[in-house]
């Protein structure tokens, strides 16, 4: 007669990393969550080249043309789900800081306003 299983782990779900340096006396080692920061990542490339397409094609010199360029741009984001839950996914994973660190634009900080009340109203 074969002994069963003592735990019933069909359908768990685990999750793990890497660990860079475990020192002696800790249990576990540092958790780097690579997927999230490579989705970070890419939704920033993903709005730096929007922002930068549309600064291209339209006027920034004042504060109501740099709002027309940012509205511009939350209105393609919000046209596009797929993108919106990435941007809001990745700011959620990784952070605004990042997010606004990894998009190199001037308008950004405007940008991420926007993208704040989004993080919140969801």
């Amino acid at each position: 007669m074969s002994e069963s299983p003592k735990y019933e782990q069909r359908g768990a779900q685990f999750a793990g990393g890497f660990a860079e340096t475990v020192q002696g006396d800790q249990i576990g080692g540092n958790i780097h969550n690579y997927a999230a920061q490579q989705n970070l990542a890419e939704a920033a490339k993903d709005i730096q080249q929007l922002l930068q397409q549309l600064s291209e094609s339209n006027p920034t010199n004042t504060p109501s043309e740099k709002m027309v360029v940012v509205e511009k741009t939350i209105k393609q984001i919000e046209a596009d789900p797929t993108l919106r839950e990435r941007v809001i996914g990745a700011i959620k994973s990784g952070g605004i800081e990042a997010f606004k660190e990894l998009i190199n634009h001037p308008l950004v900080n405007i940008l991420v306003a926007v993208l704040e009340g989004w993080q919140v109203g969801d």
